[in-house]
């Protein structure tokens, strides 16, 4: 079980958070929506909700518009964003938030949780011999091998990228470290390594203890107790690694990372190591939630974070995909 556990986490980061909202009806007005937003949603569930398809500005409590979101993004040096990551409409929202901050001629560095520094010279090679072809850079970097969803999901989102001519920057830890770090701890990493992501660096007990708690709701309370403390460190690691290879990716263009909800919090995720590796930069994150029926507010989505509010900057606000439970089939199992 305990292999088992630790196998599917670093197969795929536990990354992806849920969280919803709704509109109030008629105390706000609807805004208005600028095309061309991927407005007909692919996901099939609760597409009548009434916050499906708004945009909470989590900091100034209100709604707001897509021209209002692209206009604030447009602003900032990094723009994080969400997403879970098998729903294709947020795919299609972040594939169309690229190409509004582009439309300038800007070139941000365009960095993936989903790719690991491994795989960057594959990346540049396949961009070298066809700048354009999104299949061809799926088979350089294998990804259908790769334990993450569809490359179809995705394409739109390096599409939108190789159109623009950005650098494609891979940005995740090597899963080999990741494994190194759970089993044998932060001395498993080169000292270097280690200093760079603070990892020597202790958190702040309640930091330590909702992350902790988070892993262990993340793995249904299957995960052993003594697993815990190295599962959050492998977080920190990949938020420190992303946001250290976004920030030295920039070339005075700004960068715009990819990555699950979970890694685009403002309070301790990859936006938190972004502002203390760059103080002063402007950071900006999105993240993209799915509805819920049973909750009709932005502030009741806060919860699912663990938090006392959204920890973005942005939510957008979508339709959902259907899911099954994934703690079904291991609370079937006798708990080790």
């Amino acid at each position: 079980m305990r292999t088992l556990l630790i196998a599917s986490v670093l197969l795929v980061a536990t990354a992806c958070s849920r969280a919803s909202a709704t509109r109030p009806g008629s105390a706000v007005e609807q805004p208005s929506v600028q095309a061309p937003l991927p407005i007909e949603w692919s996901s099939p569930l609760h597409r009548e909700h009434p916050l499906t398809g708004r945009i909470w500005d989590v900091k100034a409590a209100r709604f707001v518009d897509a021209n209002t979101l692209r206009r604030s993004l447009a602003q900032a040096r990094f723009v994080v964003l969400g997403e879970r990551h098998d729903q294709p409409d947020h795919h299609q929202l972040q594939a169309w938030l690229i190409q509004a901050l582009t439309e300038g001629g800007r070139k941000p560095a365009l960095a993936f949780e989903m790719l690991d520094v491994g795989q960057q010279a594959a990346v540049d090679a396949a961009l070298a011999q066809a700048p354009r072809d999104t299949e061809a850079l799926a088979l350089a970097v294998n990804w259908a091998g790769s334990g993450w969803p569809d490359w179809a999901l995705y394409r739109p989102v390096f599409a939108a990228g190789l159109e623009a001519g950005l650098p494609i920057v891979a940005a995740n830890l090597p899963r080999a470290q990741v494994r190194d770090l759970v089993m044998r701890g932060p001395e498993a990493l080169a000292p270097e390594l280690r200093q760079r992501l603070s990892l020597d660096t202790p958190l702040p007990e309640p930091v330590e203890q909702a992350m902790r708690q988070e892993q262990d709701e993340a793995h249904c309370g299957h995960l052993p107790q003594e697993m815990l403390g190295p599962m959050v460190q492998a977080q920190r690691a990949r938020d420190a690694h992303l946001a250290d290879r976004l920030s030295s990716a920039d070339t005075g263009q700004g960068g715009v990372l990819i990555t699950g909800n979970g890694h685009a919090r403002t309070d301790r995720g990859v936006p938190a190591q972004l502002a203390a590796r760059a103080p002063g930069q402007d950071v900006r994150s999105v993240g993209l939630l799915e509805v819920d029926p049973k909750l009709p507010e932005p502030a009741d989505y806060a919860a699912s974070f663990g938090a006392q509010s959204l920890p973005f900057d942005y939510v957008w606000f979508t339709p959902a995909v259907p899911m099954e439970d994934p703690c079904a089939a291991l609370l079937k199992r006798p708990k080790k």
